[in-house]
């Protein structure tokens, strides 16, 4: 079966920015108060649900692993936001803004996962959705060793990196998981 990456990650994409537009639509940006710590522990909560889900089987609440996914994308495209934006910025911004802004940090992340797609030939399409899960919360503990050294790395990329990772894992998910 031929694939199609970029046209996959467009429509995975294409369903984490409506549900985030219509968020947006209903709260504003709220989540503009988040510091980026915040959202690191926001992303590591859904992880580690799916984590959970994965291994119990079972959930108590009626949403599976697929809202957990989309809602790991969108916390990292707020997260990256975040540290791009700073505390003088409003927090309240318009629709459009957030709209433009959602997208350009999405394309910066499809980029740089097509330079890397490229180097491991698609490795990801043999990996199991456990292993993103894995993947991500490891992320999450590297970013918040990062943040408890004050965004200081010796060797390592820094946060955004982290979080555009964490974002093209969950792509991969969403992709094996038949989202479109």
């Amino acid at each position: 079966m031929a694939t199609n990456t970029s046209q996959e990650f467009d429509s995975v994409i294409a369903v984490c920015k409506s549900l985030f537009i219509k968020k947006t639509k209903d709260y504003g940006t709220a989540w503009r108060i988040l510091r980026p710590s915040s959202i690191t522990d926001q992303i590591f909560i859904k992880a580690q649900r799916i984590r959970t889900l994965e291994e119990k089987k079972v959930s108590m609440v009626d949403e599976g692993i697929i809202p957990e996914y989309i809602g790991i994308i969108n916390y990292c495209v707020m997260g990256m936001l975040q540290l791009e934006l700073s505390t003088d910025d409003s927090y309240d911004l318009p629709l459009e803004q957030v709209e433009g802004l959602y997208d350009e940090k999405v394309k910066f992340t499809k980029d740089l996962m097509f330079a890397k797609n490229h180097d491991y030939g698609e490795a990801w399409r043999d990996l199991r959705i456990s292993s993103f899960t894995d993947l991500i919360l490891m992320k999450i503990l590297r970013v918040k060793q990062i943040e408890d050294n004050a965004g200081q790395t010796l060797a390592s990329e820094g946060v955004d990196a982290n979080y555009q990772d964490m974002l093209n894992y969950s792509v991969f998910a969403l992709i094996k998981l038949g989202v479109k």
